[in-house]
């Protein structure tokens, strides 16, 4: 079938319209973020996706305790709700906590509607679970047009990445995550990895296999782990 003059301009107007809705902001806040300036220090900034997990974070907490390490959980506020006793001990082993969305669903593909009702809920869930919220990491890097407006309205402070280790990936190795990050991070780098939500359910388990071996080397390195208020200060 083929389009009439009008119906390709409607068409045309729709991309417009879609761009300049998510497309656009998503791809110039991932712009700004990856160019800021980097740091002199050995400093590592590691954050943890899609948790918490009842089955995983229990794990990677205990391997942060082991080596006297802190980082960053953006935290799904749904399952956050379902899992308060991690969240608990998140706080009381000195872990930041930002928020990850509601139901870890794209920016991209939400109603204003939608986007106002999950910022209002996921601020509601997690004061409910004592964590006052400064930092939000979007899925996948996506946002619209009322993240900003969102953002803005409730005081959060939006936190890309500069390194992924494609760790939720299905045929990935605890081998080929630690090469990755080995390679990739360097001084000042924002590292995303994933406690849940993985391709497989063991996906998390390969990532923390792959720590296990790696922040080894880091510390022998000379390198410090650091939270992102504390990135935050120093670029202030």
């Amino acid at each position: 079938m083929q389009l009439s003059k009008t119906q390709k301009g409607i068409i045309g107007l729709l991309a417009v319209a879609a761009a300049g809705y998510s497309y656009i902001p998503s791809v110039c806040s991932k712009a700004k973020y990856f160019s800021m300036p980097g740091e002199k220090d050995k400093t590592l900034y590691l954050t943890f996706d899609d948790g918490p997990s009842a089955t995983h974070t229990g794990k990677l907490l205990d391997l942060l305790a082991e080596y006297h390490v802190k980082a960053t959980f953006f935290v799904v506020a749904d399952f956050a709700k379902k899992n308060p006793k991690l969240i608990e001990r998140m706080k009381a082993e000195g872990h930041l906590i930002g928020l990850h969305s509601l139901e870890h669903k794209s920016a991209m593909l939400q109603t204003p509607f939608y986007t106002d009702y999950e910022f209002k809920e996921s601020i509601k869930i997690m004061k409910a679970l004592g964590v006052d919220v400064k930092y939000y990491r979007p899925p996948w890097g996506h946002v619209n047009l009322f993240t900003l407006r969102n953002l803005k309205k409730y005081n959060l402070k939006k936190v890309i990445w500069h390194v992924m280790a494609e760790d939720w990936e299905e045929d990935t190795t605890e081998e080929e995550i630690q090469y990755k990050l080995l390679k990739r991070a360097g001084k000042g780098d924002v590292i995303c990895l994933h406690d849940g939500r993985g391709k497989k359910e063991e996906a998390p388990e390969k990532m923390i296999a792959a720590l296990e071996k790696t922040i080894p080397i880091w510390l022998e390195e000379g390198y410090q782990f650091k939270l992102i208020d504390e990135k935050e200060e120093h670029e202030s």
